[in-house]
């Protein structure tokens, strides 16, 4: 079992300290929520997919395998992937936080799942 714990979770639901050290992983903001929102530890939008690649996946599950390996490959050597990979290490316990409605196909999930590939 890992020694870090990496969790992912909707900005929109209610915060628990379970979610140890919250990272909004978004490029753009999520509506509705204030920017002093305690839920939310960082804002790493430059971890986030590009805005093309954000439009061309447009959260169809059919695009989920070709879109999880297009932003593995534009993280790839990425300062902020290894910010976020760093910040893992130091909390322990990170919870990445995303605003699309798809709780199984979002670029948190994909993210959670290369965290765990690398660390």
């Amino acid at each position: 079992m890992s020694q870090y714990s990496i969790n992912i979770k909707r900005v929109y639901e209610p915060y628990s300290k379970s979610d140890g050290f919250s990272i909004l992983v978004d490029r753009l903001w999520p509506r509705g929520i204030r920017k002093e929102d305690e839920r939310i530890n960082l804002w790493l939008k430059e971890v986030a997919p590009s805005a093309e690649l954000r439009k061309w996946f447009n959260h169809e599950a059919e695009k989920w395998s070709a879109f999880t390996k297009k932003y593995r490959a534009e993280l790839k050597g990425s300062p902020a992937l290894a910010a976020l990979i760093a910040l893992v290490k130091k909390h322990r316990k990170v919870t990445l936080l995303y605003g699309a409605k798809d709780e199984e196909h979002n670029q948190a999930a994909a993210l959670a799942h290369m965290l765990h590939s690398l660390i």
